[in-house]
């Protein structure tokens, strides 16, 4: 009977110093994890390191293509078309034929001059052999003054009217030439204004065609007025012409490089903006007149210029900043002094050095201290794609 009081006694003290064990083990276990609390979690970013290069320094504006020269071909006499000598959008060069009207009545005046003139010649001729006759008979008394002086008289006046005939054939032969209508200049032929059959004439103001020359074209585009100061700068420091380059309006595709020809002699007071005009050859025709594309004005290039993508500049409320990564892969924000943002390229001028990295993507998770990992490759395109959809909208 003692032996089965002394076992459950023996086995209960067990049970309670195992309990008191893992009481313990539980306590100490809590003090180590309140002395040393669980670091936080990284955060991914796509990186990117400060590179340093030259740089091109642009002004930029939106201009509108005009041609280099724009002619409306018009009829300078009345008369009926009898053909057309040219096809829609065809390019023409100067002189060539575009239409003829009817030579005819022309001709036919030229012909009626033609024959006044022989007519006059024949009687100045008579005229003037019955002079000389006259002239004879009065040196010997014959002749009376009178008739001599009224003989002179009819050879001045069959004189002035072979003058009169040579000058009606002439303006007749400019108004037979005016049956042709040629072209004035180089280029591209529009829509044709009247066709065959139809009477045309000086009072049409459409004319027949207009006549647009694309090589070289021009641009006119604007920029602020404050921009003034820094062109003049420019071109009394180079003595050369700056270069501008003309893009689509998405600005993705470069149209044509050419030079600027023009600073327009007042500024707009209604928009506070000053009018340039630049040239390009246009040799693969990408511009063409009305276009509306955007101009860069080459002002100046930036020797060993610091750039990084656009997206690492961020704007705050003391202005424009970016996320550093710290030799520790923790982030801090670094007040940045951009100069310009183009092709996707930001030029920074101070607040960072060539070869440091900056958070391109993801920094709207960030604060100074976050510790952060780099994303690579597809994943980093991936999450540039999720945190365009995260992002909250400015």
């Amino acid at each position: 009977m003692k032996k089965k009081v002394v076992i459950p006694a023996i086995l209960l003290t067990a049970v309670l110093a195992a309990g008191s064990l893992y009481f313990a083990h539980n306590q100490a276990l809590e003090k180590a994890s309140a002395a040393t609390p669980a670091a936080p979690p990284s955060v991914p970013i796509v990186a990117g390191t400060v590179t340093q290069h030259d740089v091109p320094i642009y002004l930029t504006g939106v201009g509108t293509v005009i041609a280099y020269n724009t002619d409306i071909v018009r009829a300078q006499i009345q008369g009926q078309i009898i053909s057309i000598n040219f096809t829609e959008g065809q390019r023409v060069h100067a002189g060539d034929l575009l239409a003829q009207i009817d030579p005819r009545p022309y001709q036919a005046l030229i012909d009626q001059y033609t024959g006044n003139l022989e007519r006059d010649q024949a009687q100045l001729k008579n005229a003037q052999a019955n002079l000389t006759r006259y002239t004879t008979l009065g040196d010997k008394g014959w002749a009376t003054p009178q008739l001599i002086e009224t003989q002179q008289a009819q050879v001045g006046e069959l004189q002035a009217a072979i003058k009169t005939d040579l000058a009606l054939i002439d303006s007749a032969k400019v108004q037979l030439s005016y049956t042709r209508l040629t072209s004035p200049i180089d280029g591209v032929a529009g829509i044709r204004q009247i066709d065959v059959g139809n009477i045309i004439s000086p009072s049409n103001t459409n004319g027949l065609v207009v006549v647009t020359q694309i090589d070289p074209i021009s641009l006119i585009f604007t920029l602020p007025e404050t921009s003034l100061p820094k062109i003049q700068q420019q071109q009394q420091k180079t003595k050369t012409l700056l270069s501008v380059l003309a893009y689509s309006q998405d600005d993705t595709t470069l149209l044509d490089q050419g030079v600027l020809g023009l600073v327009n002699n007042e500024i707009l007071q209604t928009t506070g903006s000053i009018q340039l005009k630049a040239n390009f050859a246009n040799k693969s025709n990408k511009l063409w007149p009305g276009e509306l594309v955007n101009a860069r004005l080459l002002l100046d290039t930036r020797h060993n210029g610091l750039t990084v993508p656009a997206a690492v500049v961020q704007q705050g409320a003391k202005g424009p900043y970016a996320y550093v990564v710290n030799p520790d892969n923790t982030v801090s924000i670094r007040p940045i002094k951009v100069v310009q943002i183009s092709d996707g390229q930001a030029l920074i001028d101070s607040g960072l050095k060539a070869n440091e990295q900056v958070v391109v993507d993801g920094q709207y998770k960030l604060q100074p201290g976050t510790h952060v990992t780099f994303l690579h490759g597809q994943a980093a395109q991936e999450a540039a794609a999720q945190d365009a959809l995260q992002a909250p909208i400015p």
